[in-house]
């Protein structure tokens, strides 16, 4: 009984040796293409070829990323009546592309000083980590469309992209809120302090 079930073992083995002999096989005149979206933070070998398997290298077919966005399913329901929002559940698309995407988005929000861990920690303050790897997993979709319509890397925007985008909102909801605890602001910029 034990050798019959070594020798399945094996099998099974040298089975899967050649699966994976095949899958190389048949994604190398991919492999550029794959090599482009592993530079995506979260984003691993095998995660790449599920991307341009479900769609595919060309991005002329989708004529923004938001199309490419819809078609996946990561965008939400528009479902409004009488003027109130009743559900922001993310459409139904394509279910290997959305469950691989969310898992690179888990993954890419892990990823130290980057700015998809910024946008990942500045949405779940607000709206939940489920919708704010929704937003995340977005984000890699849209990347990996430029990335494979315009043949460039992926270049990470930084951990503080968002704090000097909105500088003069954040300046001003800062001296707003030391005026509400009662003290008097003047604000002047580090280059003109003395």
């Amino acid at each position: 009984m034990l050798r019959l079930l070594l020798q399945h073992i094996d099998a099974i083995d040298a089975a899967i040796t050649q699966i994976d002999q095949e899958v190389d096989a048949q994604v190398e005149p991919f492999r550029t293409a794959v090599q482009l979206l592993t530079t995506i933070p979260g984003i691993s070998e095998l995660s790449a070829c599920v991307i341009l398997a479900e769609i595919g290298r060309d991005m002329s077919r989708f004529p923004t990323a938001g199309h490419l966005i819809s078609w996946a399913g990561l965008c939400p329901k528009n479902d409004e009546s009488a003027g109130k929002r009743r559900s922001t559940r993310m459409r139904k698309g394509a279910p290997w592309l959305k469950t691989t995407l969310v898992q690179c988005a888990w993954a890419a929000a892990r990823k130290k000083a980057s700015y998809l861990q910024a946008q990942f920690h500045r949405l779940r303050a607000r709206r939940g980590a489920k919708k704010a790897i929704g937003a995340v997993a977005a984000s890699i979709l849209t990347a990996a469309y430029h990335m494979l319509k315009n043949g460039t890397l992926y270049q990470d925007l930084g951990p503080d992209h968002f704090d000097k985008r909105a500088q003069a909102k954040q300046v001003h909801r800062l001296i707003n809120r030391l005026r509400n605890l009662g003290f008097a602001v003047q604000i002047i910029p580090v280059e003109a302090a003395p």
